[in-house]
Formats: C-alpha cells, structure tokens, sequence
C-alpha cells in the first residue's frame, strides 16, 4: 500500500473517530445534566433520542469547523498546545453554529428548541476534552505504525553542508516524523554523512527516485543559490514525489514580504517586527508575571544550588557576565556558577561537550539548565526576557555582525531565557547563521502564544533530558562563524 493511500486512511479514521466521541460527549452531557440540578432542576427530562437532530447538526458543523482549519490533515509534528488551540476553536465555533442552525431547521420542534442549556455547556467542555485525548491516541497509533515501518515516507536529502547536516540529525533523532532516510545526494567526494550514505550527485536524482520509490526530497544547500536550486528542482519533477526546500537568507527575508504604500507608491517592506506597541506592555507584564512566580517557587531550589556549589568548590556563587541586550546596550547577566573559578585563567574559550572545566555539580546544572535560573533576577529588573535570542559577548556580536546578515536585528529586542532556536535544538555550539533565521522569524512572528508554546516546550525539553543525554546540533567549532558564545 503507498504511503498517499495510507495518508488517506488515517485522514478518513480521524473523522470518524471525531464524529464516535461527539457523540460520546453529547451522551455524557445529557447524562451529567440528567443527575446533577444545576442551574436547576430538570423539570421534564425526555428521551436522549429526541435530541438526535441536533447531535446530527453538531457533528456535521465541528468536524467542517476542524476542516477549515486544516485539523484533517495529518501534519508530520504538531505541537499540542498548537492542536489544543485549533480543537478549542473549532469546537466553540462549531457549537455556536450548531445551535443557531438547529434553532432555524428544527423551529417546529419544541423539544429540540428546549433543549437544556447547561447540556450544551456541558457537551462543548466534554467534547474538547475528548477530541484532544483522541487525537492524541491517534497520534500514539501512528508512531506506533510508523516504527514497524508502515505509512514512512522514503526520503532524499540533496546537499552535504551545515545545513544537510543539520536536517539529517534532526530526521534521525525523530523517528515519529515518519521518514526513512535512504540516503544523501551530493556533488562532493564524500562517501556518507553521520553514517547515512552519499548516494550520487543531484544528476543521479531522477534514476534514484525510481530505484527507490522516493516520496520527499529536501533540498538542503542554501549556500549553493537560486540557481543551483531550480536545476536540482527540475532533477526531481517527475511522479509524484515532493519537493522541499532549505531557505537561504534572502528567501527568509522575503517569505515575511509585505505590499507597503508611500503615497501610491508600492514599496515591498521585508522587515515589519510584531513585537512593538502596546505588544510590548503585553509581553513586559508576562515577563514580570512569570519571573516572580519562578523567583518565589524555585527559590527552595536555587537556595540548595547555592549551598551546594559553595560546597564543592572555592570560589562565588554566580557567575556574572557582561552580555549585550537591547538595542546592543550592555547588561550584566547572572548565572550559577558551573566551572572551576580557576577556569578562565587562560583566557575566555568555548565550552565544550565534557569540558574539563566544568565541575561535577556544573555538569549537572548544565545539563538541565538549573544554570541559568538567576536569569529570573535579570527578567524581573528589565534586563532580559523570558524568550528571546540568547544573548551574546560584546566581542563575539562585533564579530559576528561583519559575517552574518541582519545579526544585529536580533538586538532590537530583550535576550531571553529560552528563545525560538534554542527548542528548535540550535543551542551549544551551533550554526550562529541558523540560529540567527530562528530568532529573526520569532521576532518577525511574535504572539503571546507563541512565547507560552516556547516556555512549555523548553520545559518539557529539560524533563526529556532525564532519559537521555542533552542533544544538541553538531557544529564545526573550528570555524568562528559555526559556534556558539554560549561559553561557561
């Protein structure tokens, strides 16, 4: 069976699974408004079956609803909070519509037209509730599939740069992603990259997708151009395979393009921040908000931190940097100390995977980011952001604004905690022009929303790490324009 029909069966199964538990969270309504007298008690209760018409009408406009909003298409990874939101609001619209549309079809229908109200109350929170669960069950049979080889789709990666390397890493380390990488193609001598083969150059890509049945291709060579990519597009434009492509910073910048006017004049504006206005009160209150509350829960936390890195070795505490923040003004950012106090008597270096440096109690903060907790103090001053770019030395943003396009941009807003690369997995030692894309499309993209997805994101990247070794993206440290600052 091909992966396209098995796409469409787990589509076809995800609405019928809806439609099956709208039911059961209309019948657990009546149920719940049948035995609990709230607001009142129920004078004249009548058979559930009276009301089918307008469970009929409810499941017809939900699932439209979810439809419209694309929730039938099965997406490759789809953050809950992101399919909580869609759920949430397809469901409430959907509702809204079945009961103005019930009211105009069944207006000769006193019974329906006296439906108890609360039901619907009752039916709207149980059905968001049943949806998620069932999407995520759904979900949790797909992967389950997926991992004995069925609905996989057999992937082609084209380039054998940073980036090719950043993508293969990241399709090997997610498997419920559903692809089976079959291999590499480049134009270089080099025979695999992370132990996945190099099948040939991009010439070699129409005989490839036939020999193995491709279903994707990404196109992973940025640093090649415009040119090189269509050539390597019109290798792939046979069958049914699809085509994705890397973005290179210009594409970046234009994929934000907007139509702007001077006058009758059309301007295209490819820079337009989301972040400014009252936005700014918006996201200030929540970083006051949520640095007290995690000053005042962790403080339990962060005393024992103290003690025991007082304990272990001689030297302070924090760990006091100067960092460059907002509009590139200089700030002093606080961490817990995870290295020697000695550790610096060379000169400033990069840290390193195992780094000697790092003493025993450091590893540990380093690995779960307990580290960074006194960045809470600098949020709550005004200083940083609960999510942000990662702020940076003054002498590595001198260096990295000759080399890297719009690096400064991402001074035009607080450093943060945790930001948009950082769960993207570009923390460490990490392509500085990667995590720049990152933090330029955050700022570009801003919402309240999206900084709560990244503070539960991060959150939850920390608890993962207690069952296996922090995984960051490989990086050349060799090269200036391919590491991190994040040094001690």
């Amino acid at each position: 069976m091909t992966t396209q029909k098995i796409r469409t069966i787990y589509t076809i199964s995800l609405v019928i699974l809806d439609a099956f538990l709208i039911c059961i969270a209309f019948i657990l309504a009546y149920t719940l408004r049948t035995n609990i007298p709230w607001p009142d008690e129920l004078a004249n209760p009548v058979p559930i079956w009276s009301y089918a018409g307008l469970l009929v009408v409810q499941i017809i406009a939900i699932i439209i609803t979810l439809g419209f909003n694309r929730q039938y298409y099965i997406p490759r990874a789809l953050s809950r909070l992101d399919q909580f939101y869609y759920v949430f609001a397809g469901v409430s619209i959907g509702t809204l519509m079945a009961v103005a549309i019930s009211t105009f079809i069944f207006k000769d229908n006193p019974v329906i037209l006296d439906y108890p109200r609360a039901m619907i109350v009752y039916d709207w929170l149980l059905t968001i509730i049943l949806l998620m669960l069932g999407r995520m069950f759904h979900q949790m049979v797909r992967a389950w599939l997926r991992e004995r080889g069925i609905g996989k789709d057999k992937l082609l990666i084209v380039g054998t740069g940073d980036m090719a390397r950043i993508i293969t890493q990241r399709v090997l380390w997610s498997p419920q992603l559903g692809y089976d990488l079959i291999g590499i193609v480049g134009d270089d001598d080099q025979n695999e990259l992370l132990g996945i083969p190099v099948l040939g150059p991009p010439e070699s890509l129409p005989e490839l997708i036939d020999k193995y049945h491709i279903d994707e291709v990404i196109i992973a060579m940025p640093e090649k151009g415009h040119r090189e990519t269509v050539r390597v597009i019109s290798y792939c434009e046979r069958g049914r395979v699809s085509i994705k492509t890397f973005p290179d910073i210009f594409q970046f910048i234009t994929s934000q393009a907007t139509i702007d006017d001077l006058g009758g004049l059309p301007l295209l504006s490819v820079r337009d921040f989301a972040l400014r206005g009252y936005m700014l009160i918006f996201k200030r209150l929540m970083d006051i908000v949520g640095s007290a509350i995690g000053l005042v829960f962790l403080s339990p936390l962060m005393l024992l931190v103290a003690i025991a890195i007082k304990l272990e070795s001689p030297g302070p505490v924090f760990f006091i940097q100067e960092r460059m923040g907002l509009d590139g003004k200089p700030f002093k950012m606080i961490k817990f100390r995870s290295m020697r106090n000695d550790a610096e008597k060379d000169g400033p270096g990069w840290t390193t995977e195992n780094d000697p440096r790092q003493t025993r109690l450091g590893a540990i903060l380093r690995r779960f980011e307990f580290d960074e907790l006194p960045n809470l103090i600098n949020v709550f001053l005004g200083e940083m952001s609960l999510v942000g770019p990662r702020p940076e030395q003054r002498h590595y943003v001198e260096q990295f604004r000759k080399i890297v396009p719009r690096y400064m941009e991402r001074h035009r807003e607080k450093g943060g905690m945790t930001g948009w690369a950082q769960v993207n997995g570009l923390r460490g030692d990490t392509s500085i022009t990667e995590r720049t894309k990152y933090d330029l499309w955050y700022s570009e993209n801003w919402s309240i929303l999206l900084d709560i997805k990244i503070i539960l994101r991060t959150i939850w990247q920390i608890f993962e790490r207690k069952n296996g070794p922090r995984r960051d993206l490989e990086s050349r440290p060799s090269e200036l324009l391919h590491v991190s600052s994040e040094n001690r």
